[in-house]
């Protein structure tokens, strides 16, 4: 394994001014697709199987907004839908309905989730820009009594 290269300005800096690496991981979009594709050629770029791809792309679903309650939520739907349509008809249709209802439960919660989130984080920066701005008094000033 060979070092990485060293960076020109991390060595001119005294210890207590070298920043901060950054995290490995790029910030999630809200994008579950997108988001798994970047993390998965971040950790190795030169990979051209799809195997590999899946299996570090799950190892950080839990980092992507809503992806562990969303997927929950289809599984368990998925599975009583499945288990259900089983009853009544054939294996291979209550399989269809089983995995069209993952996939419906699971993007429907993810999508409501990241609405929430959104309008969460809008309802918070309006707080933060109508809030008046308060001066901290300097302690040289003296109050009239």
């Amino acid at each position: 394994m060979s070092s990485p290269p060293s960076n020109s300005n991390s060595s001119e800096r005294p210890p207590s001014q070298v920043t901060a690496l950054p995290s490995r991981l790029p910030p999630p979009t809200g994008n579950l697709a997108y988001d798994s594709i970047q993390v998965s050629l971040l950790h190795n770029p030169q990979s051209v199987t799809f195997h590999r791809h899946a299996r570090k792309s799950a190892r950080h679903i839990t980092e992507v907004p809503c992806a562990r309650n969303s997927l929950l939520y289809g599984i368990s739907g998925g599975f009583a839908i499945g288990v259900i349509r089983g009853l009544s008809a054939g294996p291979l249709v209550a399989g269809n309905w089983a995995v069209g209802t993952f996939a419906l439960i699971s993007l429907g919660s993810w999508h409501i989730c990241q609405k929430q989130i959104y309008e969460e984080r809008r309802k918070v920066e309006q707080l933060i820009e109508a809030m008046p701005q308060r001066k901290a008094k300097s302690p040289n000033t003296q109050e009239s009594q």
